[in-house]
Order: C-alpha cells, then sequence, then structure tokens
C-alpha cells in the first residue's frame, strides 16, 4: 500500500489500462485520462476491481496544446500533488511516407512528440515544486530502429525519445524528480487493428508477442527505483535488433523489408482507413489485443 498519486495518460487501452490497472493492485491512487470516456468507463471499473483506493477520470485530448495543462490542473486540485505520470498515449499509423497522407503523418508524430511536451511543460514544475516524482514516457523499439512502412511511428517514436533524453539531461539539477523511458516491442494490444493502415493488408505484432502486463510491471519497477539515464527495454529481441540497424545497416535494410511484409502484414486485405488517429474507437479498446502471447 504505497499511497501515491499515479497520472496515467492513456488509460483507456493497451499498456496504459494494464498499468492503470497495476498500480491500483498496488493500493495507489490513480487519475485515468484519455480522449474516450466510453473507454474510461471501463477502465474506471477495472481498476476499482482491484484496489480499494480513488479512481478518478479525465476526459481530454492530450494533443490539444492546452489539455496537458487542465489534466495537471484538475489532478491537483483533487489530489494535491503527483508522485507519477505515466505517459502512454499513441497513435500507429502503416503506410510508405510517400504514400500516407500528411496529415495522418502529421498527426501520428504530433501526438507522440508534441504530446509529451506539452505534458512535461505542464507537470515537470509541479514535481520541481515538490522536489519528488516520476515521469515515465512509453517510447518503443520503433524508438531506436526504423523499418518500412512504419515511417510515420518511427519519426514519432524517434522524436519522443529525443524529447525525453533532453528531458532526463535538463532535470539532472533536481535530485528527486526522475524521467525515464520504458521501449517495448511486440505487445498484445488492439494497437494493431486501431492503427491507420495504407499497405493493403491488415496488421499484426511480430513476433514474440509480449503480455501489456509485463510492460505494466516494467513501468512499476521504475517508479518504485527511478533509473534517470537509462532506457528500460522490454522484450526480449530488442537489444539483437537494435544492434543489427546500428553495426550492420547493410544487412539490416537487405532483411528489413521482406521481413517486415512477412512479420507485420498479415494475407487480409483491408481498405484504407485513417483508424483512431483523428478519434478514439471506444469498441476496439481494451488491455489485450487478439495475438498470441510469449509467456
Amino acid at each position: 500500500m504505497t499511497g501515491r498519486v499515479v497520472l496515467v495518460v492513456g488509460a483507456s487501452s493497451g499498456i496504459g489500462l494494464a498499468t492503470a490497472v497495476a498500480f491500483s493492485f498496488r493500493g495507489d491512487a490513480v487519475v485515468l485520462v484519455s480522449r474516450s470516456g466510453e473507454a474510461l468507463d471501463a477502465a474506471e471499473k477495472a481498476c476499482r476491481a482491484v484496489g480499494v483506493a480513488p479512481v478518478d477520470v479525465i476526459v481530454d485530448d492530450i494533443g490539444d496544446p492546452g489539455g496537458a495543462g487542465r489534466i495537471v490542473g484538475k489532478t491537483i486540485d483533487r489530489h494535491g500533488r503527483i508522485d507519477v505520470v505515466v505517459h502512454s498515449a499513441t497513435v500507429m499509423g502503416y503506410g510508405t511516407a510517400e504514400g500516407m497522407p500528411p496529415d495522418v503523418f502529421t498527426s501520428v508524430v504530433d501526438t507522440a512528440v508534441h504530446g509529451t511536451l506539452h505534458l512535461a511543460q505542464a507537470v515537470l514544475p509541479v514535481l520541481r515544486r515538490q522536489r519528488s516524482g516520476v515521469f515515465i514516457g512509453v517510447n518503443s523499439l520503433l524508438g531506436s530502429i526504423t523499418v518500412p512502412q512504419m515511417g510515420a511511428y518511427s519519426t514519432a517514436k524517434w522524436g519522443q525519445r529525443a524529447l525525453l533524453r533532453t528531458l532526463q539531461q535538463e532535470t539532472r539539477d533536481e535530485p528527486g524528480v526522475h524521467v525515464c523511458i520504458v521501449s517495448p516491442g511486440s505487445i498484445n494490444t488492439p494497437i494493431y487493428d486501431q492503427a491507420a493502415n495504407y499497405t493493403g493488408h491488415a496488421a499484426r505484432p511480430p513476433v514474440p508477442v509480449l503480455s501489456p502486463e509485463r510492460v505494466a510491471a516494467a513501468i512499476v519497477r521504475l517508479a518504485d527505483r527511478p533509473r534517470r539515464n537509462v532506457s528500460v527495454p522490454v522484450g526480449p529481441a530488442n537489444p539483437f535488433i537494435i544492434a543489427g540497424f546500428r553495426f550492420l545497416p547493410g544487412l539490416y535494410d537487405l532483411l528489413a523489408g521482406p521481413l517486415f511484409r512477412l512479420a507485420a502484414l498479415t494475407r487480409k486485405t483491408v481498405s484504407a482507413t485513417q483508424g483512431n488517429v483523428f478519434g478514439p474507437h471506444p469498441a476496439v479498446e481494451g488491455t489485450h489485443g487478439r495475438w498470441p502471447v510469449k509467456r
């Protein structure tokens, strides 16, 4: 029973929802944030089912420049402090850089980069005044590599990682304030069915696929024992993929396209879609996707 106040942005689905439930189970008060009010109702029930601490819900969009200020202000009004911030809100897009509509590409990037910036600018002054707090950004394996037909998401996550690393450097003057990065690989969440898709084929997570609870456990560990300048990868294959990208670029580029088509796209044909880039799809939100998980 730790009694912390934990703000989870992107709490209605996937990693964010699994993380909110994990903190609730630990006895922390959680504030759930998403642009999807309908999905947040289910998330609130899931948190209340495992914990006795308060659960609050804020429906807002971190992509709105004013959203972060409203979110942080309401959390302070209700609880008086913020101990942990988890930023997991993201949208994803499949398609070539040439073929993806510019507004879709831009929105995927904005959600990750500007969403992180807005939240950091709103909440880090609070953590500085408290002289304590942990800001955890959920990044991605694709924040360290690129693959064909995922240029929007890679651009988003590279930009987000650069911002988070800068925030780590810029908060060194406040020893009690920590900025941490979690970098999942393939996780069994609904994001693959929610993503914008201009490839002509349905998407899937490449194997090995891990559970969102595994990422949530890593996030809880970071909240307990923050590591300032260390990115925490989640996924057994991540280090090997990153090493190939960095040290064997010719071979990596030769294999990346065929392996992506084999591992990340299915044979099922689909029409072009904006997915949930411009608005939530509550019907397909939840903790888990529909993919087999490696135990």
